[in-house]
């Protein structure tokens, strides 16, 4: 999975192809608890890049998006959201996987 480094490569990102944005922290134990089976989920989803996004070195991003809870996914297609799963709930892997599978074509 990329890591987001810049703001600018985020409007990059989401402007030229299907992007999944996560966003996460370092010190966020629900975070941690899906980062295993993050791989799997890039790999049966390969139509979509996935982009981790580190909330404390972002807040702009998440301010703007409005993510105030973590871990948080939104969807991109070419500049536009398509779908977000944003809570500060934990979420399963069932949960990520219905998350994609629901995303307009």
């Amino acid at each position: 999975m990329k890591t987001l480094k810049t703001s600018e490569e985020f409007t990059d990102l989401i402007n030229s192809d299907n992007i999944i944005a996560l966003f996460t922290a370092d010190w966020c134990p629900d975070c941690r608890v899906i980062e295993p089976i993050l791989p799997e989920i890039e790999e049966a989803f390969s139509d979509y890049h996935f982009v981790m996004i580190d909330r404390d070195s972002f807040i702009d991003l998440c301010q703007q998006y409005d993510v105030f809870g973590i871990p948080s996914f939104i969807a991109f297609r070419k500049g536009r959201e398509i779908g977000r799963f944003v809570s500060k709930e934990r979420k399963s892997k069932e949960e990520i996987v219905e998350f994609i599978e629901t995303l307009p074509v």
